[in-house]
């Protein structure tokens, strides 16, 4: 193990995680409004949230979970120079994102058709808001993976490369966190 090793390695580029921290405030932000907000209309978050599917919920909490360890294993592989097995997990990763996206319309059509929208009341204003900015993170993200898979195409994984490789899965692993507690927010917080 080199001294650098054993020191630690923070993945990517610092300007990564200058971004994501950013990120994080402002969703550290929307995190506390909704918390105040909920206990302030304890009833109102109650309801709403009895309205969500958490079916809906838990199977883009396995999606985002699955495509963030796809992810993380794509950089292991190409730690080891492993190109196809590097293409292979961006690309799932790529499609678990996908399928987040056609559950998103599902849970959402579902919602129209109960007629509950941003008008509703604020619970569910909260909700189309918060899940949409995530949701646009998800499109974001899913251009990242595009990237990163094309990308690691030719192989040769090492320095600016790898870090470049890090960089974009780090973010990934913002939008799998972001949603971990928008879905404990929101479906499971909802409830008690």
């Amino acid at each position: 193990m080199s001294d650098s090793d054993s020191k630690g390695h923070i993945p990517g580029e610092a300007g990564i995680w200058l971004f994501i921290a950013g990120d994080l405030v402002m969703f550290s932000v929307l995190f506390v409004i909704f918390l105040v907000y909920r206990a302030d209309q304890l009833a109102v978050c109650q309801e709403g949230h009895a309205r969500l599917n958490q079916t809906w919920g838990l199977v883009n909490t396995i999606l985002m979970l699955t495509s963030s360890w796809l992810v993380a294993t794509a950089i292991q592989a190409a730690r080891r120079q492993m190109t196809r097995v590097v293409v292979t997990c961006f690309g799932l990763a790529l499609l678990c994102g996908f399928g987040f996206i056609v559950v998103k319309v599902f849970e959402y059509s579902e919602k129209i058709r109960a007629d509950l929208t941003l008008t509703s009341n604020d619970f569910f204003m909260l909700y189309f808001s918060y899940t949409g900015i995530h949701l646009i993170h998800v499109v974001i993200g899913m251009g990242v993976l595009t990237t990163l898979m094309l990308y690691s195409r030719s192989g040769k994984f090492a320095g600016t490369k790898l870090r470049n490789l890090e960089s974009g899965a780090s973010f990934w692993h913002l939008v799998d966190l972001l949603w971990i507690v928008l879905f404990a927010l929101l479906y499971l917080v909802g409830a008690r």
